[in-house]
């Protein structure tokens, strides 16, 4: 493999010199800047070996690097070959900086199809220069096709609301804004206001394309016809005309005078070039479809509660399995866990790739076991799963952290578990007024880590789609996060961690449901979080006497609350597994 990224690297330096560049950028991205993309789309892993959700690559004539944050600070080291990429801390040491420090006054491409505006300013200085065609794609000669899945309708018993209505709400804002059309290129948006979903992608039901909502309420949807069937066209209706992806340029220079709804930190530079050349008019302003579809109505509220007490059911019944049937691997105790969520008939797909670490490969906060790396679940260590699944009804993603005994755990490792808990608990219980972001409460999540002097070094929490993807915007629980104010009826994820290289990983995570707060005469509005999670918390690495009375009751009402939404539906063996598992510390 090492060889072939090299000749991979010599290859793309060949073409950059051809074209006249001194140098490229390869983000980790497809032309819809989301986290997820297709085979096609994985440029910068096909390039460099690394195959994590964030990164961006820089190639000079003479030198080469690779940047990631700190979810993958190890998988970096582990996938790419030092000879070739340095690796460095896309925060601490960004890809501006190395450009301006080792390439100062060079002609540097860029694709302008997978880098917003907004990420371009960063590069503010340098010489960059837009490329017609992505030279990556000249040198991958077995390139995979683009994806091609049929698409389909979301039924409204799941989505709450017609797709007819949310055209309507919001056409009506864009009227109130004095904007003609808004720009639409994340596929989530396109798959929460057409009621529509996809199978381009293998973790997210998204179907791949752009759109044009209009000020009447009609949508111009740009998607390759072999996924619109005849019952999609039918479920869309008149009010939305359907063209090839070929026909956005001439859609976008049809906007000559008109001012249009561009979202400079989510969609691609290409489109604001586009736009521009044709003499619109750019109003920018977030995505309008990004704050709606985060804000789930009361139907894909009780649908989040169904999906939970599903999953909830097929979690316990694989930590039974689990407890019952020790000399498991890391990829065994996924199969497994797959299977006991195949179970339900409503289960449509894991929700992203399961992280099984046993050890020291639990302290990669991102680790993907593969045949290559899977290794024995040992007695006496720390096991962490995190998982998920897509149902139609909602999307779950949960993390639990394990011992696998038959031993007691060590004091220590029980001590930074339970300040992990002890934080995951002091968010859940926040209460906090309305126009308070994520950002403002992450430090609730990290407290009692802070007083020991760990941390960790990802966010605490992010927004969850439903039967969308698993991390969704706009907001967010973490000090990165964008300042938006958290609102009834988001879905967030409460994840605090800790992790000790090379020998364990702590991740602690459940769903949590932004609700009223009710404070009768109170003139100001709160809000409190309710959890959606339903599976206990490992007793064994717990130690109550580090918890607080506060958090210990919360610890054992939550217990309860699982006990009496699982137990009904779960077989004897698993039922008196979680009765133990539920006991009152």
């Amino acid at each position: 493999m090492t060889s072939a990224h090299n000749q991979r690297l010599t290859n793309l330096r060949a073409v950059l010199a051809a074209r006249g560049l001194d140098g490229f950028i390869v983000p980790r991205a497809d032309e819809h800047l989301g986290e997820y993309v297709p085979p096609n789309a994985e440029r910068l892993a096909w390039l460099t070996g690394f195959t994590g959700s964030a990164g961006l690559a820089v190639v000079l004539a003479d030198k080469a690097a690779v940047f990631s944050d700190g979810r993958y600070t190890l998988q970096l080291e582990q996938e790419t070959d030092a000879a070739l990429w340095q690796r460095r801390h896309i925060i601490e040491d960004r890809p501006e900086d190395f450009l301006r420090a080792e390439a100062p006054g060079r002609r540097i491409g860029y694709d302008p199809w997978l880098i917003s505006p907004e990420a371009l300013k960063r590069f503010s200085g340098i010489a960059l220069v837009a490329v017609a065609q992505n030279p990556v794609d000249e040198i991958w000669t077995d390139r995979p096709a683009p994806p091609l899945a049929p698409a389909f309708a979301h039924a409204e018993a799941f989505a709450g609301e017609s797709a007819a209505a949310k055209r309507a709400g919001l056409a009506a804002k864009l009227r109130e804004a004095a904007q003609n059309a808004a720009i639409l290129t994340d596929p989530a948006s396109l798959a929460w206001l057409l009621n529509m979903r996809g199978a381009d992608l293998e973790f997210c039901p998204f179907a791949l394309g752009y759109a044009l909502l209009h000020a009447d309420a009609t949508v111009s949807l740009f998607m390759a016809p072999e996924k619109i069937t005849e019952q999609l066209r039918a479920h869309l209706g008149p009010e939305v005309s359907i063209a090839g992806r070929e026909a956005l340029p001439a859609a976008l220079a049809a906007l000559s005078g008109k001012t249009v709804r561009f979202d400079p930190a989510s969609m691609p530079a290409a489109i604001e070039t586009a736009l521009r050349a044709a003499g619109a008019h750019i109003a920018e302003a977030p995505d309008p479809v990004a704050l709606p579809r985060a804000c789930k109505n009361p139907t894909e509220q009780q649908g989040a509660r169904a999906a939970h007490r599903r999953d909830g059911v097929a979690m316990v019944n694989f930590l039974a399995w689990l407890a019952a049937n020790p000399g498991q691997t890391e990829l065994s105790a996924t199969e497994k866990l797959l299977s006991c969520r195949a179970a339900a008939p409503e289960f449509r797909g894991e929700s992203f790739p399961a992280i099984s670490g046993a050890g020291e490969d639990g302290a990669i906060i991102h680790y993907r076991v593969t045949p290559a790396t899977n290794r024995a679940i040992k007695p006496n260590e720390v096991y962490l799963i995190d998982s998920g699944g897509q149902y139609p009804d909602g999307t779950t993603d949960i993390t639990r952290t394990l011992w696998t005994g038959p031993d007691a755990a060590p004091g220590d490792i029980k001590a930074n578990v339970t300040r992990v808990l002890a934080g995951h608990i002091a968010l859940a219980r926040a209460v906090f007024p309305e126009g308070v972001a994520g950002g403002h409460l992450d430090a609730f999540a990290r407290q009692e880590l802070w007083r020991a002097g760990l941390d960790y070094d990802h966010g605490t929490g992010h927004g969850v789609g439903s039967y969308l993807s698993v991390h969704e915007g706009p907001a967010g629980i973490s000090r990165a996060a964008r300042p938006v104010p958290l609102q009834a009826g988001m879905i967030l994820s409460n994840e605090p961690g800790y992790y000790r290289q090379g020998a364990y990983g702590v991740r602690l995570e459940n769903l949590l449901l932004v609700q009223p707060a009710d404070f009768p005469g109170t003139p100001k509005k709160f809000l409190r979080f309710e959890t959606l999670t339903l599976v206990p918390f490992d007793r064994a690495l717990i130690d109550p006497a580090l918890l607080n009375p506060e958090a210990l009751a919360w610890l054992n009402a939550y217990h309860a609350d699982v006990w009496h939404a699982l137990a009904p539906g779960l077989a004897p063996a698993a039922r008196v597994w979680l009765q133990t598992a539920c006991a009152p510390l």
